[in-house]
């Protein structure tokens, strides 16, 4: 790849994750105690302008690389080192079969070769990348190899916002990656390490409700669908009459007056409930499963207050909020009070801090 910039990147000695998203800049920076714990050593979160970012797509880099600026000042670090993450949608992902024992020089070629059947573009266009991901499965003469590829334009926006924000991108990745290397914390503190059970992890953002179902670590099923928080905060700017980015930021901090809990939260937490229900009857009839064991709610909507025992009510599934902290030391910089408002929309970032400690 060109860009000093790998999508499978080796640890880097200190890494902030960096999650640019529709509605805002996330950054986590973690540490180590050198037992083996993880540690919070800083986090911080920014509201960008309104269509900043659309569908994934930066479509104002000077305002995105402002917002990024007053997000790593806030995090008040000296580290420039950063992971960034492209949306799903963005990358081609493809696992390929092919003989063990080759030198690197020799899976390049393959990869290449395997590259120009599938990606649609011209391969001088793209940005590509693979890692092996361990023995094949069908023989142990073969290795499986995951290949990424995605359009220059896509990495080269999130890599000029970050550099136009004095900061170095180090690590690539994929968002769903990401995801999955947070929720492994998550997981960890279900009943039984969530051993054999069928999990449902639902991301609600600002615009869109990711359901990524997930059995032992290994996804079964995923479905988007058109349903976030922007659709209450739309509803507060009727309401009050504040600006939407004030809305936004005063739902953020929980600082709006009773007729928003009276007459807003109630609908909106019963919507966000049924539009899940509905996902899942889409995974049932899908698919042979017939039941989810655990939701973990994830995303910005995850933290309204009350949603969590609305969803359990209505799908009558153990339903908990997603806190890949949970089991992690803090900083005496971080407050537990406020990172643990915070951490459901903290995946994408966690987990790409997590790249730190990659072998």
């Amino acid at each position: 790849m060109q860009l000093d910039l790998s999508i499978f990147n080796p640890k880097s000695r200190s890494l902030i994750g960096l999650d640019i998203s529709s509605s805002s800049v996330k950054m986590v920076e973690l540490g180590s105690d050198g037992k083996g714990n993880y540690r919070v050593e800083r986090y911080a979160i920014e509201v960008l302008p309104r269509d900043v970012v659309s569908d994934g797509n930066i479509v104002n880099l000077e305002a995105a690389a402002e917002s990024v600026r007053r997000a790593w000042k806030k995090l008040a670090t000296s580290t420039r080192l950063v992971a960034i993450a492209l949306p799903a949608a963005h990358v081609i992902t493809k696992k390929i079969i092919v003989a063990a024992g080759q030198r690197e020089e020799e899976l390049e070629l393959l990869v290449e070769s395997e590259a120009n059947q599938y990606i649609p573009f011209p391969l001088d266009e793209v940005n590509l990348d693979f890692q092996v991901v361990g023995p094949a499965p069908s023989s142990p003469d073969e290795i499986e190899v995951l290949i990424a590829a995605s359009r220059k334009e896509k990495v080269e926006d999130r890599v000029a916002v970050a550099e136009s924000a004095g900061l170095k991108p180090k690590v690539l990745d994929v968002e769903s990656y990401a995801v999955l290397a947070a929720f492994e914390l998550i997981q960890a503190q279900l009943p039984e390490a969530g051993k054999g059970r069928i999990v449902a992890l639902v991301d609600v953002g600002a615009n869109v409700m990711n359901l990524t179902v997930l059995r032992n670590g290994q996804q079964l099923y995923a479905r988007e669908q058109a349903f976030g928080g922007n659709q209450l905060t739309q509803d507060i700017v009727r309401l009050l009459g504040m600006p939407f980015e004030e809305a936004e930021a005063e739902k953020r901090r929980n600082n709006l007056p009773e007729k928003y809990e009276a007459e807003l939260l109630p609908p909106f937490r019963e919507a966000l409930a049924l539009e899940l229900s509905r996902a899942l009857q889409f995974f049932f009839t899908s698919t042979q499963f017939n039941e989810i064991h655990h939701i973990v709610l994830a995303g910005g909507c995850a933290v309204i207050p009350g949603v969590d025992q609305v969803v359990a009510s209505r799908t009558q599934i153990n339903t908990i909020i997603a806190n890949p902290f949970a089991n992690m030391l803090l900083a005496d910089g971080v407050r537990g009070k406020n990172l643990l408002a915070d951490a459901s929309c903290l995946l994408v970032a966690c987990g790409l801090a997590l790249r730190r400690f990659d072998a």
